[in-house]
């Protein structure tokens, strides 16, 4: 538990910049004037439920931990181990000074979603939330997740647009089927070319049906729906094999370069 007073911590806390996750440090609130209220506090309100509430003896990795919010909760829980990973280095010394205050001892580490093979390991429970509408590659991401990183229980946010209905979708079509495809609960992306929020890296908007279906498709049983774009799924078997490629990289001087988060 850090020793700092409020006003320490406030001050450090505005010193780490502009904060998306608000969390409560010690009476210090790190975004107290979130566009979306006391986030994401008030969604981890409307699933928290569906997480078991004793994870002792189990290890959590969280991809794209952002300011830490989620690995806090996982710790308060009991969880042996907890690794966040991002790629966005004021999130990471956020989210380290938000475990440092808090008391909690966990990991953090500059890790893409893409190279989650290098951990080497294999994690009880995954959180992926709210980061696959800003990657530009996001069924390989599901996929390297399930093939690398899942045990079991996998806890996915995303944001949504679009039907929240989802169409019965039959297992084929003839080629000259067109109609289910107007369908609004057809599972569909919208796909982000310039911005979306003022937020450059928002890529994809993907409807209920379609997160629904991706999650299936990389091998993910959907277990419950708790929250509007809350799922908590099983690992499973992927319905048509393994599905993650890994792109050959340039090389330099005989030397692969390293992939890029997006």
């Amino acid at each position: 538990m850090s020793t700092l007073d409020p006003g320490q911590i406030a001050e450090k806390a505005r010193a780490l910049g502009s904060w998306f996750h608000n969390i409560d440090l010690n009476g210090v609130q790190t975004a107290p004037d979130h566009f979306l209220s006391d986030y994401p506090n008030v969604k981890w309100r409307q699933f928290e439920h569906a997480i078991p509430a004793d994870l002792t003896g189990k290890s959590v990795l969280d991809i794209g931990c952002n300011g830490g919010f989620y690995s806090i909760q996982m710790k308060r829980r009991g969880a042996d181990r907890v690794l966040g990973v991002d790629f966005d280095d004021r999130y990471l010394e956020q989210a380290r000074f938000a475990a440092q205050v808090t008391g909690e001892d966990i990991e953090f580490r500059k890790l893409s979603v893409y190279d989650v093979a290098e951990l080497g390991e294999t994690f009880d429970v995954v959180l992926f939330m709210g980061v696959l509408y800003h990657l530009r590659h996001p069924l390989l991401a599901l996929d390297l997740i399930h093939e690398h990183v899942a045990k079991d229980l996998l806890i996915f946010q995303s944001m949504q647009r679009g039907a929240k209905e989802v169409f019965p979708v039959e297992a084929n079509y003839t080629f000259w089927e067109e109609k289910h495809f107007d369908e609004p609960g057809y599972p569909k992306m919208h796909f982000i070319e310039h911005e979306y929020a003022d937020d450059w890296t928002n890529w994809w908007a993907p409807n209920a049906a379609c997160v629904e279906a991706m999650l299936r498709s990389a091998g993910f049983s959907i277990e419950s729906h708790p929250e509007d774009e809350v799922y908590i799924c099983r690992r499973a078997s992927p319905p048509k094999g393994p599905g993650a490629v890994y792109p050959a990289k340039p090389k330099t001087n005989g030397k692969a370069n390293g992939g890029a988060q997006a």
